[in-house]
Order: structure tokens, then C-alpha cells, then sequence
């Protein structure tokens, strides 16, 4: 197997770096953190590249997916809630949209924190990026029917903890 040299690993980084820092931006809304996961994506990847057969897009956009919701979820569990700031902004005088916003991130933390990261990666994948369910299960390595039953699991989920499913 060949060894990666530097000039291997510029050429690679030149070629993703960019996908994957929209990527982690888009997810993020943070360019410190979206920097640090962008470093973490490409260390990832190329610890594991002896394992890997060859490098494409793809790759790089479901790492860099998988390394950002982790980084929330990490940092969700350090910090916990902030609730103080949470009910302050909802106190003060935003518009609709923007208290609907809030609401939906705390629905969607309360959501995702009892399920499989996987979900949140399919959810994702499927429902903000607008991948089809077979392209959504080819990123996450998955048949289209177990994707398709994930996400019919995860929105009864959803509506059981919005108050409108089945107990």
C-alpha cells in the first residue's frame, strides 16, 4: 500500500477543503469551530486512509457531517442547557420567527437526545440537504428501507414529544 506523502495530502486538501468548510459552517454557524472540525475531518480521514480504498466527495461531506453533529452533541452534554439565556431571549422582544426558531432548536434537542446519532445523520442528510432516501442511504452506508424506517420511526418519535402522537 502506498504511503501518503505531503504532496498527497496538499493535493487532498486543496481538492475537499473547501466542500468540507461549507460543510461544517452550514452546521455549525460558528468559523472557529467550523475551522477546528475541518481540521478534525481531515485527520480522521487520514488516520483511517490505509483502510480506505479511494477518496471522493462523499467521504469528506458525511465525515464532516458526522464530526459536527458530534462536536454538538459533545458540547451540548459539556455545557447543558443554558436556560437563563434561553428563557432571556424569549423574554425579550423577538419577532415570531425568531421565537419559532428557538423553539424548534429546543424541540430538536429534546428530539435527538434520546435517539441514535444516526438519526440526527439521516435527518440531516435527508431532510436539510434534500439527498433522496437511496442517495441518503448510500452516505450512511444503509438499505433505502432501513432509512426509510428510521425516519418514520424518528417522526413518530417527533410527534409523541411534540404532544400530537400516540403515547
Amino acid at each position: 500500500m502506498k504511503t501518503l506523502t505531503n504532496s498527497d495530502f496538499a493535493e487532498i486538501y486543496q481538492k475537499f477543503a473547501p466542500m468540507v468548510l461549507r460543510r461544517c459552517r452550514a452546521i455549525l454557524k460558528d468559523e472557529d469551530k467550523a475551522l477546528d472540525a475541518m481540521q478534525d475531518v481531515f485527520l480522521r480521514i487520514m488516520e483511517t486512509k490505509c483502510k480506505i480504498k479511494e477518496l471522493c466527495a462523499s467521504l469528506f461531506y458525511v465525515t464532516a457531517t458526522r464530526v459536527c453533529l458530534n462536536k454538538i452533541r459533545s458540547e451540548k452534554l459539556r455545557s447543558g442547557p443554558d436556560f437563563e439565556v434561553i428563557s432571556q431571549m424569549i423574554a425579550d422582544d423577538f419577532s415570531d420567527l425568531e421565537r419559532e426558531k428557538i423553539e424548534a432548536e429546543i424541540i430538536l434537542e429534546d428530539i435527538f437526545s434520546t435517539r441514535d446519532s444516526k438519526d440526527a445523520l439521516i435527518a440531516t442528510l435527508h431532510y436539510v440537504d434534500g439527498l433522496t432516501l437511496e442517495e441518503t442511504a448510500e452516505q450512511v452506508g444503509m438499505s433505502v428501507s432501513g432509512v426509510r424506517k428510521r425516519l418514520s420511526e424518528l417522526k413518530k418519535h417527533s410527534l409523541k414529544i411534540a404532544g400530537r402522537g400516540k403515547e
